[in-house]
Formats: structure tokens, sequence, C-alpha cells
């Protein structure tokens, strides 16, 4: 009998994946202050985009989550690079309805992206019965997306999208190599952070926001390269270095500093949206075993 009730609670909370990625774009457009971002107190380096749309944006993509998760389960007989193809439509659905919500504003591309491929893949992994776990759920991700990298980003010609520009002028890989390496970033450096801020006794919000300065520390964000240029993501990733290191750092201090860092971002127009996706995960994954 207790098996059996462990079995029940293990597939009952691998369902809410969905909830949970809805419930990461909440924690985090809510989080505050984020450097750079929109959140509770402004719109950081944006002149499009605010609070209230980013809601709006969320109460659109939210039904998707759940279709994700079934198209894995549905694909989870064949190989992982068939579950992708299958959940491009659905993920192009999504962001269709994120546009139509913001009157084309690209809020939450990324996250649809990253949190679309989790759910995915604990479909894929709940229909095998196998454990949800970060390390399954990365790997599951990784297998999916092997190859992405070459057969989007690195290809002779002009560059078409952003992400292709960026590859081709700096050879960063944004969220296609984030989601092929498995998350890494937010395996080596978000998750790590998050756990000993907990350890120490921080509240969940001031371990989200040091497990966001960590983020940004390491994370070779497309979206500050796109506005800062090499040299604005080099200023971020050593100014997050240099609030992380400082003694203490919670209440009132961690917030001081990040109005701080928020203030100099918002001046260079430098926003790390790359690596509030990437805490969106972390979040995520958090809710699972290691």
């Amino acid at each position: 009998m207790t098996i059996l009730a462990v079995d029940v609670n293990r597939v009952e909370s691998v369902r809410n994946i969905a909830w949970l990625s809805t419930e990461a774009m909440y924690r985090e457009v809510t989080l505050t202050p984020k450097p750079g971002l929109v959140d509770g107190e402004n719109n950081g380096a944006h002149r499009d985009m605010n609070i209230t749309l980013f809601m709006d944006s969320i109460t659109a993509v939210s039904p998707w989550f759940i279709r994700f998760f079934e198209q894995g389960k549905a694909t989870a007989d064949s190989p992982a690079s068939q579950t992708l193809l299958a959940i491009r439509p659905i993920g192009l659905a999504c962001e269709q309805a994120m546009f139509n919500a913001t009157g084309g504003v690209n809020t939450h591309k990324g996250g649809v992206f990253s949190l679309g491929l989790l759910c995915a893949a604990a479909g894929r992994l709940v229909k095998g019965n196998k454990l949800l776990s970060q390390r399954n759920l990365c790997r599951e991700i990784s297998a999916m997306c092997a190859g992405l990298v070459d057969n989007e980003l690195n290809r002779i010609g002009q560059a078409k999208t952003k992400g292709e520009h960026i590859f081709q002028s700096f050879g960063f890989t944004g969220a296609r190599g984030e989601a092929e390496n498995g998350f890494v970033t937010v395996r080596r450096y978000g998750l790590p952070q998050w756990e000993k801020s907990l350890r120490e006794g921080l509240s969940e919000q001031d371990a989200l926001l040091k497990m966001l300065l960590a983020l940004m520390a390491a994370n070779p964000d497309t979206n500050v390269l796109s506005r800062g240029g090499l040299k604005g993501l080099k200023y971020v990733q050593r100014y997050a270095k240099r609030v992380l290191s400082i003694k203490n750092l919670s209440g009132e201090k961690l917030r001081k500093a990040l109005i701080k860092m928020d203030n100099a971002l918002i001046e260079k127009n430098i926003s790390p949206g790359g690596s509030a996706d990437l805490l969106a995960v972390g979040w995520v994954l958090s809710h699972y075993p290691a």
C-alpha cells in the first residue's frame, strides 16, 4: 500500500509540471528588484513591456504547457528527436497566442521554448515510467535537442534571425545551445546557488534573486549581447559576480545592491532576459530530486 501511495503521488506531481511552468513565469516576473528586467517596481530596460503585459502573456501561454507534456507522452516510444519535431507546431501556436495577447511584443518566446521542452521531457519520462529528476529531465532535453545548434545556427549564409546573427558574430549558441547541453548553466551555477542560499536560511525571494545573479554571472546571455555587445556581456557578468561576493548578502543589503545594479543596466539599456528564462527553468527543476 505504501508503494502504491508513493507512485500515485509521484504521478500527480509529474503532471503538475505544467502548473509549475506557469507558476515559474509568475515567480520570475514578480521577483523584485531584477536588474534591467521588468518587475514589480519598473520596466527595466524595456520601453515596450510592463508587468501587466507579462501577466496577459502568461495567461495566454499557460494552457499550452499541458499540451507539450501530452505530446511528450505520445511520442515517448519514438526517438527523442521525434518529440522535438512533434512539439514544434505546439510551440509556434503557443507563441502566436502570446503575440495575440501582447500586440506583437515578445514577452516569453524564450520561456515557451525552455519550459515547453521541460514539459515534453517530463511526458516522455512519465510514459517510460522513469524517475522525474533534474538529471533525467535535462538528459532527456539534451537528447531531444541533439544537433539543434548545428542544424539551426551553424549554417553558411546570411543570418536571418537574431540568434543566427549572434552565433555568426560571437559564436554563442543562446537558448538552443543551453537546451542541447541539458541546461548546464542552470545545473552548474543556478541551482547550487539556490540550494546554498536556502541552506543558509535565506528566504525563497532572496534565494531566487541570488540564483538570478549566479546565472547572470555565468550565462553568455544573447539578450545582453544583442543590446550591449561583448562589452555589455562582460560588464553584466562582472557586476553580478561582484554583487554575489558581498558578505551577508540578503534582505535590505541585497535589495539595495540590486536596485543600484538595476539603475546601471537601465542606463546602459541592457536586459538579461536569457538569464530570466533560465531562472524559471531552475525554479521548476528545484522541485525535483537531483
